[in-house]
């Protein structure tokens, strides 16, 4: 009992402290110029405030603190931007430098061990690579032809005596893991959402089957030519890139320098997000956000290559995804030859109980639950 009371004035100073420094850092947060904020604990910032989805938690947060938005995760201060105009403001004229622990101090202990699995993750599809190159350079020794794709392209480059130091094969190592990991999860589950909505909504994948009979014919192959006489086609695929961006809230940027938006001061260093999730469903930009309703890119100017900030799957300026033209093409050829090809249906149990609409975030926006359908051909 005697121990009880004798910890209590420590207690009660700990809480003063406690309370104090926390005064301090709201103080000094509205002091500081920042973006409007929701009052954050100390040491753990505001992280208890986002769930496993966090595209739709900032979404929710922007809603009570604006388009331009400040948190702080652990001891980062992040920026959250949340609609058409702030995206242009730093995208457009204040472009930044891009990574981002939440604890950088902590980030040499890899307390996590993320980066020991991702090491040894990332050998094992280095020496796929390795195998695959070292076949290639090989069969080219013994006067096998050439195939022509896009390693032939690089091996060229490398074997060139004044680009010899410039494409290496650490060089070749990182260009193959930034298209496998960046460019196939992204186009596929493009691909599947969009079939998911099509399925959802029978009109539009009447429309959209309709054209590519009348346009390409039933069962025959779609090129790559055909894309452009297929403005409904075209509207699906935006209209799922609005709805299930691959990337909800693109790669982190970090200003290199104080910047000054909307009156708002945005530090060197802090970690800026753009949530293009959240700009796809802003009710001040699209009518009906929530509905799939390819229509309304029909007759529009509205693109997803970068300029125009109500849509930005690819994100924009110097930054924007470079395996963008590849990935449009692969998205609109393979939905287009998925329609063509095959008459679409759902399951009894997917018919009666609907289609699970859950996504789950990662490097890439998927669905929780995979698409199972059924697919005779036409």
């Amino acid at each position: 009992m005697a121990a009880v009371v004798a910890l209590l004035p420590w207690l009660a100073w700990l809480a003063v402290a406690f309370l104090s420094f926390y005064l301090l850092n709201l103080l000094a947060h509205a002091r500081s110029g920042l973006p409007p904020a929701p009052r954050p604990p100390p040491l753990i910032g505001s992280l208890h405030l986002l769930s496993d989805k966090p595209h739709r938690s900032l979404a929710r947060l922007a809603k009570i603190h604006g388009p331009l938005m400040s948190i702080r995760l652990g001891v980062v201060t992040t920026v959250v931007v949340s609609s058409p105009a702030m995206a242009r403001e730093f995208l457009q004229r204040h472009d930044l430098s891009d990574l981002s622990d939440f604890f950088p101090v902590l980030a040499p202990a890899d307390l996590q061990g993320m980066r020991r699995r991702l090491a040894r993750l990332f050998a094992r599809l280095h020496a796929v690579f390795d195998a695959e190159v070292d076949q290639r350079l090989h069969g080219r020794d013994a006067g096998q032809p050439r195939k022509n794709d896009f390693l032939d392209v690089l091996l060229d480059v490398a074997a060139r005596e004044d680009e010899k130091n410039l494409l290496d094969r650490e060089t070749l190592r990182s260009h193959f893991t930034d298209l496998f990991a960046a460019g196939s999860d992204t186009s596929s589950n493009t691909v599947e959402w969009a079939m998911t909505e099509l399925l959802q909504n029978p009109s539009s994948m009447a429309k959209v089957c309709d054209e590519l009979a009348q346009v390409i014919g039933s069962r025959r192959n779609i090129e790559e030519a055909d894309i452009v006489r297929l403005p409904y086609l075209q509207a699906v695929i935006k209209e799922t890139f609005r709805l299930h961006p691959p990337a909800p809230l693109l790669l982190p940027r970090q200003p290199e320098m104080t910047v000054k938006i909307a009156g708002c001061t945005i530090p060197k260093g802090s970690r800026v997000f753009i949530n293009v999730w959240a700009i796809g469903r802003d009710k001040d930009v699209w009518t009906e956000p929530e509905k799939f309703m390819p229509e309304r890119f029909l007759g529009s100017t509205i693109d997803f290559r970068g300029v125009d900030f109500e849509l930005l799957p690819f994100g924009a300026r110097r930054r924007i995804c470079p395996g963008m033209a590849l990935a449009i093409r692969m998205v609109h050829v393979m939905l287009a030859s998925l329609l063509n090809q095959f008459k679409w249906s759902l399951p009894v149990e997917l018919e009666r109980d609907g289609i699970d609409m859950d996504d789950q975030f990662d490097l890439t926006l998927a669905k929780v639950v995979p698409l199972c359908i059924i697919a005779p051909p036409i």
